[in-house]
């Protein structure tokens, strides 16, 4: 609990107030019966009209005092329970924002988002119904045990017998039924993961005609959901039966040995009334106690989930060093010094193997390789991505780990093999790449991009809104908002991995042109699959499996690396079958 501590930091107040009012209002109905047994025994009995009215009047005050503490308790609970939810969401949240991508390969998006929401709903009903349960039912069972031996301790032997019983049966039961939760939330990511899949890829399931086998899927995985869920409650759900069945066996046997005593003289009728109730109190108390313990133990999976986000060491963060110094990229130089990379620790490979490379400020310089190479793993490591196994990444001869990360990436950008924008305008999407840009660089940016033709063929032009991922436009377009993107924040260094796939070889090579006119002086690092495209390049990177295996300029390589030969060849081959 103590890891929750900080999200409750901003409601002490309610999480002060909500079990006080509760203690206010168990005072209030536990005395409740012992003034009705009076009325009866007394009031009624010896026709004390006075007595009658005074003590219903105390009645009726209590009962008001115990409806306001009640509401109180309600709006207190409900209060920190929903807030504490809320920053714990944004705790979360912001913690993921923090996540490498390293991290995020551990972490499947689908089970963050589940976290982020289910999980965390889960433990804010759990804090609501502790803030009125968790004090309420302990105090109620206590004093109600304690009145009603104080009443009878003959009858309150019933008592002793009853909540062991009920106890067991209690126990036995939320022991079979909760391993069941944390399956529940298990078989609900996968479900999600199912959903959202569809909803992403809703184009593809379209144009294959599958959607009969997609909704199979979802079918089969709702089912799945639904048997294990239906298992748990069912498990659970017998502690209701138990409950009245206990509590109605022992209301039978209190009324016949009361019953007997009242005939023999030895006992009231109105501390029978009274004792039934306390009984009944004691009864509802544990079945409250129960209740909110099932809750609890169901809540654990959920915590366990949660804590392991929080807990999640982030592999990549600012060095105390890179903190002091706040060094900033300048002029775009990059080195890879004797590199080796593996995405995990445990892997028995390296993906990257000996990588010694010195690229100069302003040089572009061209990457290929077949796929599943490295090239992607290659660039990735330099704004820190991920970090590398051995050896070292520097960018004007510092090791990139001594800059801060913000600096580093405030000096790179990266356009990625995947193209994501976001919901909102294109003008709002290019802003990314640097908010304050004005209009006039906005615009710049687009056109060096070649995406300014085609935004101004929307009605709305700069103010059209892009749907989720940018579902409205064809995936060239996206590609070239992208590239505008980067461009917009004047990078020292711009990584495009394999970013101009999806347009056509013209306009790939006048974006190529508008760099070299405008963007004189940053470092560009371009992964391609046409040779055609980088033939200009100052220098070509050709990397197998993991190593480079050749390093420069087109006419060099066709001369000294057979690999390069045969890709270029292949391709020269494709365009005359193509033609």
């Amino acid at each position: 609990m103590k890891k929750y501590f900080p999200f409750f930091r901003n409601y002490k107040k309610a999480l002060i107030l909500a079990p006080s009012l509760v203690i206010i209002d168990v005072i209030c109905e536990i005395v409740q019966p012992e003034l009705m047994s009076k009325i009866v025994d007394h009031g009624v009995l010896l026709k004390d009209l006075h007595y009658i009215l005074r003590t219903g009047g105390l009645m009726i005050m209590l009962s008001v005092i115990a409806i306001v503490a009640n509401v109180g308790n309600v709006y207190y609970s409900s209060h920190a329970s929903v807030g504490f939810a809320a920053e714990l969401r944004k705790g979360l949240f912001n913690k993921i924002q923090s996540f490498s991508f390293a991290n995020l390969d551990r972490l499947s998006s689908v089970s963050l988002v589940t976290r982020i929401t289910n999980d965390v709903n889960i433990l804010q009903e759990v804090i609501m119904m502790s803030l009125r349960l968790l004090v309420r039912a302990p105090l109620m069972l206590l004093s109600a045990v304690i009145i009603a031996v104080r009443i009878n301790t003959g009858l309150a032997s019933i008592i002793a017998i009853a909540i062991p019983v009920l106890s067991i049966c209690i126990y036995f039961i939320l022991r079979s039924g909760l391993p069941f939760f944390e399956k529940v939330q298990r078989k609900l990511d996968k479900l999600n993961g199912i959903i959202q899949e569809n909803l992403v890829n809703v184009r593809v399931v379209k144009s294959f005609v599958r959607e009969d086998f997609e909704q199979k899927k979802f079918g089969r995985s709702n089912e799945e959901l639904r048997e294990l869920s239906v298992k748990a409650s069912s498990m659970v759900v017998m502690i209701m039966p138990v409950m009245q069945l206990v509590m109605n066996v022992s209301i039978v046997a209190i009324v016949w040995f009361g019953g007997n005593k009242i005939i023999g003289g030895t006992f009231q009728v109105g501390q029978l009334m009274s004792f039934i109730t306390y009984i009944t109190q004691i009864l509802m108390s544990l079945m409250m106690l129960s209740m909110t313990i099932m809750t609890l133990a169901r809540a654990g999976a959920s915590s366990e989930r949660i804590l392991e986000v929080l807990d999640t060491e982030i592999d990549i963060v600012d060095s105390p060093a890179a903190i002091e110094k706040k060094l900033v990229v300048q002029q775009g130089k990059i080195i890879f010094e004797k590199v080796f990379f593996k995405y995990h620790s445990e892997a028995n490979e390296f993906v990257l193997k000996d990588i010694n490379l010195t690229i100069e400020p302003g040089e572009t310089i061209a990457i290929i390789g077949a796929t599943g190479s490295a090239k992607s793993t290659l660039v990735q490591l330099i704004p820190r991505l991920y970090d590398v196994s051995e050896g070292r990444v520097l960018i004007d001869d510092v090791d990139v780990r001594d800059y801060t990360l913000r600096n580093l990436r405030t000096g790179i950008s990266l356009v990625l093999q995947q193209n994501e924008l976001f919901s909102g305008t294109i003008k709002q999407n290019l802003k990314w790449g640097n908010p304050n840009a004005s209009d006039e660089a906005i615009i710049a940016a687009a056109k060096d991009a070649q995406a300014h033709d085609f935004i101004m063929t929307f009605p709305k032009q700069y103010e059209t809104v892009l749907g989720q991922s940018g579902v409205n436009i064809s995936g060239g377009q996206k590609q070239r908002l992208c590239i505008a993107r980067a461009i917009l924040s004047k990078p020292n260094i711009l990584i495009l991995d394999d970013s101009t796939s999806a347009v056509d070889t013209a306009t790939d090579a006048r974006i190529r042109a508008s760099f070299h006119q405008h963007l004189h002086g940053t470092t560009i690092l371009i992964i391609a699959q046409r040779i055609s495209s980088i033939q200009s390049a100052d220098r070509i990177i050709l990397i197998d499996d993991g190593a480079i295996i050749g390093n420069g300029s087109h006419d060099e390589l066709m001369k000294t690396s057979q690999v390069y030969q045969d890709i270029y060849q292949s391709q020269q081959l494709k365009n005359v079958t193509a033609s």
